[in-house]
């Protein structure tokens, strides 16, 4: 179930109706409705076993849901080509395998181009221009095992991008990284997402790296949903609604912080209780 919070005013780059997926009888989704316009920064939140990594692989077209449909730009979700870019957690290579960083970006190219293959010159020149705009141009042909883990989430946004994709995908990229290299890589997402006008969906457990750049938040608890601008999701009434049991939304140093009480049980959510359109 998902209150809708903000109506769409572009045209929509995704479109998910009466999402649902059922797992052992529990709906690990629950009547997701929701529009996702173009060039859009998504913030994905939730804590796991929200939802969020089945959501994600629904749109990434690695499973099928019990219910609903999905459309990117329009067209039913097996029409995916080229559309989205993915960038997983983190990349577990070896520290003296023989790749360099340039060699791995150019591993985007397959699968991805149809017609008469690029030339090498080509490729070089497009692998170039990729590497300076994720700022990577200085480690790009030193061994991918040897980098930090900064430098390679770098790399791995560069690969997705490669082939130009319409959405950008990204399955908790700061998961791993610390403060200052977070800060900059969604920075980096934040400004290529507005060059290019690519939608940007990217998950994590928190939201405050996030505050400046996020268009919209969407957050899961228990298979639920609610999307919104920032200000009207982070309310104590708004996820407690949401999570059946009263939390607290607190506002540190404009830092956001959500604590919750488990014993201290609300009433399940009734569909669109919760709207601010």
């Amino acid at each position: 179930m998902v209150s809708r919070l903000e109506e769409a005013s572009d045209i929509p780059c995704i479109e998910i109706e009466h999402l649902q997926m059922t797992f052992d009888h529990r709906h690990v989704l629950d009547d997701i409705n929701l529009v996702i316009n173009q060039g859009e920064f998504i913030g994905l939140i939730g804590a796991n076993g929200a939802g969020k990594s089945t959501l994600l692989k629904i749109i990434l077209g690695l499973i099928k849901p019990t219910k609903g449909t999905v459309k990117l730009l329009g067209k039913p979700l097996k029409i995916r080509q080229g559309l989205i870019g993915y960038v997983p957690q983190k990349l577990f290579i070896a520290a003296d395998t023989p790749l360099r960083g340039r060699d791995f970006v150019s591993l985007g190219f397959d699968g991805n181009q149809w017609g008469i293959p690029l030339s090498n010159k080509v490729k070089t020149k497009k692998v170039d221009a990729i590497l300076q705009d994720v700022g990577a141009t200085d480690f790009g042909n030193q061994a991918i095992g040897t980098l930090s883990g900064g430098e390679q989430q770098r790399l791995l946004i560069a690969q997705a991008l490669l082939a130009n994709p319409k959405i950008l995908v990204l399955d908790e990229p700061l998961s791993n990284l610390d403060i200052k290299n977070a800060y900059e890589i969604v920075q980096l997402i934040a400004r290529i997402s507005k060059a290019k006008n690519i939608t940007v969906i990217l998950v994590a457990h928190d939201s405050n790296p996030l505050l400046d750049v996020m268009s919209r938040v969407l957050y899961l608890a228990d298979g639920k949903a609610i999307i919104g601008k920032v200000k009207e999701v982070f309310q104590t009434e708004v996820l407690s609604r949401l999570y059946g049991y009263k939390v607290e939304v607190l506002n540190i140093n404009n830092r956001i912080l959500v604590m919750g009480d488990d014993n201290v049980s609300l009433n399940p959510p009734q569909e669109n209780e919760v709207d601010y359109r």
